[in-house]
């Protein structure tokens, strides 16, 4: 597959914005999950700041090409771009576009990447398409912990249009989860929709304090 012209555009950007130091520091950050140029986020926003903006200018088809070839590039850089450029999309995805984000949740996966989906992009393709809200009912139960930490977390922005119930259910599906970052997800979505309802919240955490973790409960309670 060719390399669209506007990510070869910018890796020129991207390399000339590049601080050599940094690559090994960012690179252990990230567990060494993926090779880095050395490009911070300001500086990353700053070269990709063009080609978000006009991508809302670009047929949605072209977007997701162009996210999937940013994907495919080695360096995190790109990944990261990948996710912006989508963020910024996000209202315009299909619910067919729910197999790519499938995909890219999947590859090369940690949680920079997955949490860079999961509320920006997935969340608004939910509250866009209530059909895409049934299929978080698969994702929570699946065997890949980061596709159920991503419907964990989906709802995060959701504030008064969260669906609790659904919120409440995944989090008992998931609450003897031995993975730290299924746990810390469990209360990131918890303490977040404490913002809006705290004594839902603390009720739910009274309730089930015998199956949740002691982490998930430490993060759910953290502002109550």
């Amino acid at each position: 597959m060719s390399t669209h012209v506007e990510v070869q555009r910018l890796r020129t950007q991207l390399a000339s914005a590049a601080v050599p130091e940094d690559v090994a520091p960012m690179e252990a950050y990230m567990k060494h999950r993926a090779p880095f140029l050395g490009v911070k986020t300001p500086a990353r926003r700053a070269c990709s700041k063009q080609l978000i903006s006009s991508s809302r200018s670009r047929d949605i088809d072209e977007v997701l090409t162009i996210a999937t070839d940013l994907r495919g590039q080695p360096e995190r850089e790109f990944h990261h771009v990948a996710s912006d450029l989508l963020a910024r999309n996000a209202a315009r995805l299909r619910p067919s576009d729910l197999d790519t984000m499938h995909r890219f949740v999947t590859t090369d996966a940690w949680w920079d990447t997955v949490d860079a989906l999961a509320s920006p992009t997935i969340g608004q393709m939910v509250l866009n398409h209530p059909q895409v809200a049934d299929a978080m009912d698969e994702w929570i139960t699946s065997e890949d912990m980061w596709v159920a930490r991503v419907a964990i977390i989906h709802q995060l922005r959701f504030k008064e249009q969260t669906d609790v119930a659904r919120l409440l259910r995944y989090c008992r599906l998931q609450a003897g989860h031995p993975d730290f970052f299924i746990r810390k997800a469990i209360g990131w979505a918890l303490r977040q929709y404490a913002r809006t309802a705290p004594n839902t919240v603390r009720h739910f955490v009274e309730d089930h304090r015998a199956e949740l973790s002691s982490l998930s409960i430490r993060e759910a309670t953290k502002h109550l």
